[in-house]
C-alpha cells in the first residue's frame, strides 16, 4: 500500500523567500548609508559660530524699578500708637531744645570767661611791667637821696665839732637823725659831746630809737576784736 504525500505548496515558501532577500538587502542599505553620512559631516565644516558680543561694548543691563508697595491705611489701634509716640517726640522736643539753649548759654558764657582771662592775664603783664619800672625808679631815687645824704654828711664831718654841735642843736629831727645815724661814729661822738646835754640825750634817744626800728620787722596792724 502506498502512502501518498501531500504537494508542497511554493506560493507560500515563495513569500518567505522574497520576504528574507528584501531584509537583507534593506539592511545592506543601511550599512553602506551610515558610513557615507559620516563622512559627508568629517569633510563639511562646521558652520562658523557667532561672534559673541564683547561686554564692554555692550550697554550694561538696568534694573528694573522696584515698585514700592502702598502700606495699608492705620487702623485704630496704630492711630493710637502714633499719639502716644508723638507726644513722646514733642517732649523730647522740648528738652532738646532747652538743652541746646543750655549749651549755648555755657558756650557764651565760656567765650566771655576766656576773653575776661585774657583781659586779666594783659593786665598782669602791664602792672608787673609798672612794678618793675617802679622799683627801678624807686631803687634810682634811693640812690639819688643816698648820694645826696653823703654829701650832707661829708660837710658836717669836715666842720668842726663844736660848730657842727651848735647848728645840730637847733637843727630838727628828721634831719639832724639821718646825718648821725651816717657819719662815722668818732665824728659823731665828738659832735654830740659839745652840744647841749639836755639835746644830745633827745637826738642818742631818738637814734636808738631808729636803729632799732631798723633791725626789727614790721609787725602787722592789730585787728579789732569782734563784738
Amino acid at each position: 500500500m502506498r502512502l501518498s504525500l501531500p504537494a508542497p505548496r511554493l506560493l507560500p515558501l515563495t513569500i518567505v523567500a522574497m520576504a528574507a532577500l528584501l531584509v537583507l538587502k534593506s539592511a545592506a542599505l543601511v550599512r553602506a548609508a551610515v558610513p557615507a553620512e559620516a563622512a559627508h559631516a568629517a569633510t563639511v565644516p562646521p558652520a562658523a559660530a557667532a561672534p559673541r558680543p564683547d561686554p564692554a561694548d555692550a550697554d550694561p543691563p538696568r534694573p528694573e524699578p522696584v515698585r514700592a508697595e502702598p502700606l495699608p491705611p492705620p487702623g485704630p489701634a496704630a492711630a493710637r500708637i502714633s499719639d502716644s509716640e508723638r507726644a513722646l517726640l514733642l517732649d523730647l522736643r522740648s528738652r532738646r531744645a532747652e538743652l541746646e539753649a543750655q549749651a549755648a548759654a555755657l558756650t557764651t558764657r565760656e567765650a566771655a570767661l576766656t576773653a575776661a582771662e585774657r583781659r586779666l592775664a594783659g593786665r598782669i603783664g602791664e602792672l608787673t611791667d609798672l612794678q618793675k619800672r617802679l622799683e627801678v625808679l624807686e631803687a634810682d631815687r634811693r640812690a639819688h637821696d643816698e648820694a645826696n645824704w653823703h654829701g650832707l654828711v661829708k660837710l658836717y664831718e669836715n666842720m668842726k665839732p663844736r660848730e657842727a654841735a651848735a647848728i645840730f642843736n637847733d637843727l630838727d629831727l628828721p634831719v639832724l637823725l639821718p646825718v648821725l645815724d651816717r657819719m662815722k661814729e668818732n665824728k659823731a661822738a665828738t659832735v654830740l659831746a659839745a652840744m647841749q646835754p639836755e639835746r644830745a640825750r633827745q637826738v642818742t634817744a631818738e637814734l636808738a630809737q631808729l636803729r632799732t626800728r631798723a633791725i626789727t620787722p614790721a609787725r602787722p596792724a592789730p585787728t579789732e576784736e569782734k563784738r
